[in-house]
């Protein structure tokens, strides 16, 4: 059985406890995923000074879902993430994902697979704040 931790908290995120909740010993790669707020982006007028995400009050139950599809084969032995919601500043984590496979391309592409279905699929918003004061919702 495929162990999984899949989580929505307004709290700083600690990539250990992602490895630690993946550990198994048939593993021989894991896969890590952190995403951090950086201090720019393409379509902001200036410098980004912080983001700010909220979530849906079932954003935690669909990336359990995405999780638990993406367990179903059973070379995954573990997969862990979760994401940030509040106020973040340039730097801080706002997501971090671990998926254990006995080898380490399938744990790459489940692990890529996983990043892109939470972006894609998690009920999660995001605004940033600029140096300048503004405030701007991304993906929308």
């Amino acid at each position: 059985m495929t162990q999984i931790l899949a989580s929505i908290v307004d709290a700083d995120l600690d990539v250990l406890a992602h490895l630690a909740a993946v550990a198994d010993p048939r593993a021989g790669a894991v896969a890590t995923f952190v995403g951090q707020v950086r201090d720019h982006d393409p379509d902001a007028d200036g410098p980004v000074t912080g983001l700010e995400y909220s979530a849906h009050p079932d954003a935690e139950s669909v990336l359990r879902r995405i999780c638990t599809e993406l367990a179903v084969d059973p070379e995954v032995l573990g997969l862990a993430v979760t994401h940030r919601t509040g106020s973040l500043v340039v730097g801080d984590v706002a997501i971090v994902a671990c998926v254990a496979t006995a080898h380490r391309a399938l744990a790459f592409d489940v692990c890529r697979a996983l990043v892109e279905r939470v972006k894609t699929e998690v009920p999660i918003w995001k605004r940033q704040q600029l140096a300048d004061g503004a405030r701007t919702w991304v993906g929308l």
